[in-house]
């Protein structure tokens, strides 16, 4: 009975222990992705674009996927969307204070679309960037971005 009892104590251990591994994964997904997604927000320029969109969206999802849509005065709407387990490097092009963020992933992994324009046809294709427009982003931040994505990348890929 002993034996029993003892047997029965690490089986439950190790269960819990189990259970405890698996959330605290999930767990830091979740701090890495909306630290993610508020960096890019908190430093999103507005401006260059404040005379023809209307609003946009930027969302980083605990599944993985980073999402940037405007939506125009006009109508049109452009989405772009990527795995970041698809994220190959970042660059960033301006002067000190505005520019342009570039996500770049392994191949044409960015779902590019555009619907509800009065001038073209709807766009459906695919990318191998995505373009954010950012300001006073200081050089840190980049970097932590950058090693934020990489370690996202490791867990959704030891989710899989």
């Amino acid at each position: 009975m002993k034996k029993f009892t003892l047997n029965l104590k690490i089986c439950l251990s190790v269960v819990i222990c189990l259970l405890f591994m698996g959330y605290s994964k999930i767990k830091l997904l979740d701090e890495q992705t909306s630290y993610i997604q508020q960096l890019l927000v908190s430093h999103y320029n507005e401006e260059p674009e404040i005379v023809q969109v209307k609003h946009y969206e930027l969302n980083v999802t605990n599944s993985g996927f980073c999402r940037y849509k405007r939506f125009f005065k006009s109508g049109k709407v452009e989405y772009f969307s990527f795995n970041l387990v698809k994220f190959k490097d970042l660059d960033y092009k301006a002067t000190d204070t505005t520019g342009a963020l570039f996500l770049y992933t392994k191949g044409d992994d960015v779902i590019v679309q555009t619907y509800n324009d009065k001038n073209e046809d709807d766009v459906d294709s695919m990318a191998n960037y995505m373009s954010i427009p950012v300001k006073n982003i200081k050089g840190e931040e980049l970097t932590e971005l950058s090693d934020q994505i990489r370690k996202a990348n490791v867990r959704l890929l030891a989710q899989k």
